[in-house]
């Protein structure tokens, strides 16, 4: 089955193609920040922005393809229920990373289906992290291997690489974890084509 991704991340696209869900790409371009200071202003909770920033990009591509499922997604760092936003320079990716380190945190990573401009599915899952202990030199020695842009796109750590040895232990699925709680989108898929 064919599907619309409504989202630019690499990751995401590859999660589709190792399970067989071929998947076009239109990114949704909605101001992701404009939208969670709406939401944050109203108190709402990381669970809620990352759940509603899904919603928005599916709905928005859903409008313009109203035949088709479309998928959006979007994963947000919570830590004792405060968001962590994506770092918007290398500084403040040290400083994020100072912020997790050596403490627990979630990792929430939304999922919705749209189809004719209405959501017809959402699932989120959340992702348990504790971070190791570092001193600060280690992690911008980590931080240096990193290239501005990705840092920029997906945060301030990749799991499906370096990002792994930054924990002390990781509680949850990795595919979730890197964007796609793809086990739970499959499910509907395969419910939705019966």
């Amino acid at each position: 089955m064919k599907i619309i991704l409504a989202s630019g991340s690499g990751v995401r696209k590859q999660i589709l193609d190792k399970y067989n869900i071929k998947a076009d790409i239109v990114v949704s371009n909605v101001d992701e920040e404009q939208i969670k200071a709406t939401l944050l202003s109203k108190n709402a909770t990381p669970l809620i922005i990352s759940k509603n920033l899904a919603e928005i990009k599916s709905t928005k591509v859903s409008n313009k393809h109203p035949d088709h499922l479309v998928l959006g997604a979007d994963s947000v760092i919570s830590l004792d229920n405060k968001l962590i936003n994506k770092p918007k320079s290398r500084k403040e990716a040290l400083e994020i990373l100072k912020e997790l380190n050596n403490s627990k945190h979630h990792l929430i990573s939304s999922v919705c289906i749209s189809k004719n401009g209405a959501m017809i599915w959402n699932h989120s899952d959340q992702s348990e992290l504790k971070m190791k202990n570092f001193k600060e030199e280690e992690l911008i020695k980590y931080l240096d291997k990193i290239k501005t842009e990705t840092l920029l796109m997906y945060g301030v750590y990749q799991v499906e690489a370096d990002g792994l040895n930054l924990f002390e232990y990781i509680k949850g699925d990795k595919d979730s974890i890197m964007g796609l709680p793809i086990k739970q989108i499959m499910n509907y898929i395969k419910q939705y084509k019966k």
